[in-house]
């Protein structure tokens, strides 16, 4: 099995991070029977906001693939932290992405492909899964990305 850390780093140019207290009275992992449910993760580094603003009026669809992929890194960081090992993961089930979106922008689902591809290209089929992208006017922090996954194991 591929290491999963090093091709989000050689890939990427992404490490998991430390992940940091939750904000609110929340866990970041859940596990119920075989599924574990992660919290939704924005695009932070180091523990500080990194695209914050909307889609289609601060950020390109480009820079939001990047800020999903950001926030994709988040989430594994959560179940890295929760499993020990990456490679625990036997499908990812399901994502759900948020876009904070301008009014007129409807590529939701474009921006989304940044988290996608990164977990197909990590995970391989285990990182095929069923999604939904969705657009919003905020977001916590004013990220301009927030995902949310649900994973067996």
């Amino acid at each position: 099995m591929m290491d999963i850390e090093e091709v989000l780093k050689a890939k990427y140019n992404l490490e998991l991070p430390v992940p940091s207290e939750p904000d609110g009275f929340y866990s970041r992992v859940i596990q119920t029977g075989n599924l574990l449910y992660v919290c939704g993760h924005t695009p932070k580094l180091q523990g500080e906001y990194v695209f914050l603003g909307k889609l289609g009026e601060d950020f390109t669809v480009d820079q939001g693939q990047e800020a999903a992929r950001i926030a994709m890194s988040n989430c594994l960081a959560a179940l890295q932290e929760y499993l020990g090992d990456l490679n625990k993961i036997k499908q990812f089930v399901q994502v759900i992405g948020y876009v904070r979106s301008a009014d007129n922008f409807t590529q939701q689902p474009l921006v989304m492909n940044g988290a996608s591809e990164l977990l197909l290209t990590c995970f391989g089929e285990r990182g095929k899964h069923t999604r939904m992208a969705l657009g919003t006017n905020q977001l916590p922090g004013g990220a301009a990305v927030e995902i949310m996954c649900v994973v067996e194991v």
